[in-house]
C-alpha cells in the first residue's frame, strides 16, 4: 500500500496521515499496535493533536474499517460488474483486481486477524464476504450459469482467493501469469481466448521482470 502516511496539515497534522499510520500499524504489527501514544510518536506529533480528528481510539478503529471496506470490498465489487464482452473476460478483470493490487490484500489479511478477537469486526466480515459473494454470484448469472451452479463456482472462486490471502501464498508474477488461463477455465466452464489473456498479461508489463 503506498503513500501510508499522508503530508501534515500543521502542527497538529491530518486526519489522513493519522489514518495511514494506523493501517501502518494494523498492517505491520496487529490491531493492539494501533494505540494513541505509539502513533503519535511515529508521527513526530503531541498526542494532543490526535483528538483533533478523532473523539478516541475507538473512533479510529471504526475509521479503518470503513476504510478497509473501500480498500478491499468496493474495488471486488466493481470488478464483478467492468465491462466485458464474454464471461472469461469477465473473469480475468476479477482476477486482475487482485493482481493489480485494487484489491489491497495485506490489510485484508489484518483485519480477518482483528475479527479473531473482536466480534464486532467479525460481523464486518461476515457481511462483507457475503456481499462479495453475492457480487461473483450476480455476475456468473448474468453470463447463463444457473443460480445453484453460480452460488458453488461464486464460492470456489472467492474461497480459492482468500485462501491465497489468508495463506499468505507468495508467488512471483509470472507463475501467477501462467495459471490464470487455468483458473479461467476452472471458475467459467470456458478457455479463454488467446486474445483476451494477451490483452490481460500486457497490464502486467510494468511488474514483469525482462529477460536476461
Amino acid at each position: 500500500m503506498e503513500n501510508l502516511v499522508a503530508p501534515e496539515t500543521g502542527w497538529r497534522g491530518s486526519r489522513e496521515g493519522w489514518l495511514e499510520a494506523g493501517y501502518r500499524a494494523l498492517i505491520d504489527s496487529g490491531i493492539d499496535a494501533v494505540k494513541i501514544l505509539p502513533l503519535a510518536r511515529q508521527l513526530n506529533l503531541s498526542r494532543t493533536s490526535f483528538y483533533w480528528f478523532f473523539e478516541d481510539r475507538e473512533a479510529l478503529l471504526t475509521a479503518l474499517i470503513e476504510g478497509w471496506e473501500a480498500r478491499t470490498t468496493r474495488p471486488f465489487i466493481a470488478a464483478t460488474q467492468e465491462y466485458a464482452e464474454t464471461q472469461t473476460e469477465a473473469m480475468l478483470n476479477l482476477l486482475a483486481c487482485f493482481l493489480l493490487d485494487a484489491f489491497d490484500s495485506r490489510l485484508e489479511f489484518a483485519v480477518r486477524s482483528w475479527a479473531l478477537q473482536d466480534r464486532k469486526v467479525a460481523a464486518r466480515i461476515e457481511a462483507a464476504d457475503e456481499a462479495r459473494l453475492s457480487a461473483l454470484r450476480d455476475m456468473l448469472t448474468t453470463w447463463g450459469h444457473n443460480p445453484a451452479l453460480a452460488d458453488v463456482r461464486a464460492r470456489t472462486i472467492y474461497l480459492t482467493q482468500i485462501g491465497y490471502i489468508s495463506m499468505r501464498a507468495q508467488e512471483d508474477i509470472e507463475t501467477r501469469l501462467t495459471r490464470i488461463p487455468a483458473y479461467v477455465e476452472i471458475y467459467t466452464g470456458e478457455a479463454p481466448a488467446p486474445r483476451e489473456i494477451a490483452r490481460f498479461n500486457a497490464r502486467f508489463v510494468p511488474f514483469r521482470r525482462p529477460p536476461p
